[in-house]
């Protein structure tokens, strides 16, 4: 695969003719992972991987915390703030609040992973020491891992990136359902395409 050609592509399809080097450095890593975790993996599934990426990010790259707050205290501030102004009423419980050992379970990573239980899921599938340090998600290639064994085994949205890309079948749309059900869909689909066609190009 061709590298400089896969940037070269992307940088003007879905970047507005810049990449950054943060940019440039999350998108090797993502793909460094999927070849080092699956290296049969469907060109498609790596595709949709950076898509999520792409899209969860705001098309950074890098981890982030969930609101794009620039510390731990911020993003705790933040979703607080939301949470009593009635800006989230899909929450039932407020899982940022910090618990009875200090940490907080607000959202992380290329995938905003939230909640002490898939914080585990995803320790327990990757081996990452995520209940000892949720910040852990916000290191790059820890991160990458999370995406990829997420998606993979199906550890996000209850769904396989398997179950929507298989021969002569690609649900570009229906794939958000591995992290985010029908969130964004078409959006994330639309990224997911261009991703897919800047691979091809390359010579994926």
């Amino acid at each position: 695969m061709s590298q400089t050609s896969f940037f070269e592509t992307i940088r003007s399809e879905l970047f507005s003719g810049t990449l950054t080097l943060d940019q440039r450095t999350g998108m090797e890593i993502i793909l460094a992972r999927w070849r080092a975790l699956v290296p049969h993996a469907d060109r498609r599934w790596i595709a949709y991987g950076l898509a999520t990426a792409h899209h969860e990010t705001g098309r950074l790259m890098q981890p982030v915390r969930e609101t794009f707050a620039g510390s731990s205290a911020q993003a705790i501030c933040r979703l607080e703030r939301a949470y009593r102004r009635g800006r989230l009423p899909q929450v039932s419980t407020p899982y940022w609040r910090v618990d009875a050992q200090g940490k907080s379970w607000f959202g992380r990573g290329y995938v905003q992973l939230t909640h002490r239980d898939n914080y585990a899921t995803l320790a327990m599938a990757t081996g990452l020491a995520l209940l000892d340090d949720p910040d852990l998600a916000l290191q790059t290639e820890a991160a990458a891992t999370i995406l990829v064994v997420g998606l993979v085994e199906g550890l996000f949205g209850g769904h396989r990136i398997a179950e929507f890309f298989r021969a002569g079948t690609a649900d570009w749309a229906g794939a958000r359902r591995t992290v985010n059900g029908t969130d964004r869909a078409d959006l994330v689909a639309g990224y997911a395409r261009h991703y897919d066609a800047a691979l091809a190009s390359a010579g994926f």
